[in-house]
């Protein structure tokens, strides 16, 4: 992509521009990871189809919290954001990421699944005996962890959480994660679809003091196939793995080969990268009740 605009950041699917002192442009790649590696292989169409679900949740919860958009048309974008980020880009507000990945789960399923088996508990949580992997959970939980630059991100206690970003922070933050959950649920579930568990991150303005006073505004990414766990539900069974519109596809590929997670990844086949695709693209179409032909793309 030919961005000429100062690079702030590169993450595994995102990279991050400097607009000016108060505004960045956030432009998502068609990169995938699975167990933390970057694959070499690219989903075609993957961060446009992020950055469209993003926009739609963006604007769906605005009467829950505020969030750092500004624009999504290309319209509005810097003259340096060059033709070809159509789609995949976000004009944002600069601000001071919280600390703290922002887990809300609904079901029993992946790290959680794993922790009830061994203990009977979800992040130190007793649970009722006899559940099965993908089951309702009594309620919605918050389940913070860490939030690593590089590897694992580690699960907190509600403590351990709080002492990281101060006792009434931390309440904020799980109550507006659940209740950004309960919402994208909700909704989901009128278009046929279970969201069984998102990751949320928040922030503050630039220059706001960090003393757990200053807004809360919603970050990065919203309710997206990356960030949320997606079931339609009219495949979706107790005491399995339902198919999903994430990149779990990928992740089984791979559990299936005798690659041992370390990087370099073998190459993904091309019915996998157009697969996974397809679930991308259907995730964006079912979630919005758009058309995905219709959302922005390079050049417009």
């Amino acid at each position: 992509m030919s961005v000429a605009l100062p690079h702030l950041y590169r993450g595994k699917v995102r990279d991050l521009y400097e607009v000016d002192e108060r505004r960045m442009l956030i432009v998502a790649s068609d990169r995938i990871s699975v167990f933390d590696v970057v694959l070499d292989d690219d989903i075609p169409d993957k961060g446009r189809v992020l950055t469209g679900i993003s926009s739609y949740w963006f604007d769906e919860t605005r009467d829950l919290l505020a969030n750092h958009v500004i624009s999504v048309d290309p319209a509005d974008f810097p003259a340096g954001a060059g033709p070809d980020v159509g789609g995949r880009a976000m004009l944002v507000r600069r601000t001071e990421p919280v600390r703290l990945e922002c887990i809300a789960r609904g079901y029993l399923f992946g790290g959680a699944w794993d922790e009830y088996r061994e203990r009977g508990t979800v992040q130190g949580r007793r649970m009722p005996g006899g559940m099965q992997q993908a089951e309702p959970l009594p309620e919605p939980l918050f389940t913070p962890t860490t939030k690593a630059e590089e590897g694992h991100d580690l699960p907190l206690t509600d403590a351990e959480a709080a002492e990281l970003v101060g006792a009434d922070r931390f309440e904020r933050i799980r109550d507006l994660a659940l209740a950004v959950y309960r919402f994208g649920a909700d909704l989901a579930a009128t278009r046929g679809v279970i969201l069984a568990d998102t990751k949320v991150e928040f922030g503050v303005l630039d220059g706001d003091d960090d003393d757990g006073d200053a807004e809360l505004l919603l970050i990065d990414e919203v309710l997206t196939p990356d960030s949320s766990r997606y079931w339609p539900v009219d495949e979706y069974k107790p005491g399995t793995s339902p198919p999903s519109f994430d990149k779990q596809y990928v992740r089984d590929y791979y559990l299936g080969t005798a690659w041992g997670r370390t990087a370099p990844a073998p190459r993904l086949p091309r019915d996998i990268i157009e697969g996974t695709r397809a679930r991308y693209v259907e995730a964006y179409e079912l979630i919005t009740g758009r058309s995905f032909d219709e959302w922005y793309g390079p050049g417009r």
